[in-house]
């Protein structure tokens, strides 16, 4: 698999490894993928050359939450800016390689702030909300201040930037801001990190009801085939839940930390991480689940098929890589390139209205 040279990014030391179907499910699936680990600093492009699976990477400061709309515009969230790119399919063909790419993502806009510790993020129309996770709310941006506040949880009783309980996940329904998860419901500084293990909820936007509790770090709540998904990442479980009754049902087990979660056709696909070997990640039901099953945590991606919960394909990633945040399908697309917003090749490419 390749980690293709000819890019800004500094090379990484990148192994990976695919199962035997999972490049022809890409090429099946008429879509391709852009995955962000903040732990590596970068943003990869995945897509299908004809022949292999392939990776083009970008160097970003600690990207986290990434989406993209229905018209082709990309958002990425990194330490200290939100970065807004647009594609444009006709300049494509003459990028690097003629002919090779069939999308390119050029950036446009960006939106400097401090280290907000930005999370996931989601295209409502033309409002990109933003999971402010350091200050506890959903937070859009704003050419006045460094943010606009929008809703914060019902037990948080101030906006200060004190993580208090580790808000990280943002589901929209409808086109519009629906489910959050967050850690716990605790309303102190850095108070969730004493509820790992089960304290995890879901809250419903509208209501401002916990709808779901008794979770182990969950994240990526995603609504897709009008139930609402997400990864019950303690335990290493991806999932659905009946926000009616309040019951998590575990669809599959994946042998890794979970967060980054799209869907295409009948397939999710899904991030695995290895976690790291610190107090955040010790001591979660996910250690017993890799013991008992005698596996080893792995990073790449899983995906699954949501008609039978089976895994359908893999991908495995080792190396420098150890850690993925966020992953979304690009429909339509099968071989994906971007140009990062400090790279000088952006000189050579006009896209005129």
């Amino acid at each position: 698999m390749n980690d293709t040279a000819a890019s800004p990014a500094p090379p990484v030391n990148l192994n990976c490894e695919s199962d035997a179907g999972f490049a022809q499910w890409m090429a099946e699936s008429g879509g391709s993928l852009a995955i962000s680990t903040y732990q590596a600093g970068r943003l990869f492009m995945v897509g299908w050359n004809g022949r292999q699976v392939s990776f083009l990477p970008r160097a970003f400061d600690r990207p986290m939450g990434l989406d993209v709309s229905a018209d082709g515009r990309m958002a990425l969230v990194t330490r200290n800016a939100v970065w807004l790119f647009a594609d444009t399919p006709a300049l494509a063909p003459n990028y690097l390689q003629p002919g090779r790419y069939d999308s390119l993502y050029l950036p446009r806009a960006t939106y400097h702030m401090p280290d907000l510790s930005l999370h996931d993020i989601a295209f409502a129309g033309d409002t990109l909300w933003m999971v402010n996770t350091r200050l506890s709310c959903l937070a859009t941006l704003s050419l006045v201040h460094t943010f606009e506040p929008r809703w914060r949880p019902p037990f948080i009783d101030d906006l200060v930037p004190e993580d208090r309980c580790h808000l990280n996940g943002l589901a929209l329904r409808d086109g519009a801001p629906a489910y959050v998860t967050a850690i716990s419901d605790s309303d102190t500084f850095d108070g969730w990190r004493g509820h790992r293990r089960d304290g995890g909820i879901v809250i419903d936007i509208g209501t401002r009801e916990i709808v779901v509790s008794g979770l182990s770090m969950p994240h990526s709540p995603r609504w897709y085939r009008d139930r609402l998904w997400l990864h019950n990442s303690g335990t290493g479980e991806f999932g659905t839940v009946d926000v009616g009754s309040g019951k998590f049902q575990p669809v599959a087990f994946c042998p890794g930390y979970l967060r980054g979660l799209s869907f295409i056709g009948k397939y999710a696909v899904a991030g695995l991480s290895r976690p790291r070997e610190n107090k955040t990640f010790t001591g979660l039901a996910l250690d017993d689940q890799l013991a008992s099953r005698r596996m080893d945590a792995r990073c790449g991606l899983y995906v699954i098929d949501l008609d039978t919960g089976g895994i359908a394909h893999s991908l495995t990633i080792e190396g420098v890589v150890t850690e993925l945040y966020d992953v979304v399908v690009l429909p339509g697309r099968l071989q994906p390139a971007a140009i990062g917003p400090t790279s000088p090749e952006t000189k050579n490419y006009i896209s005129v209205g």
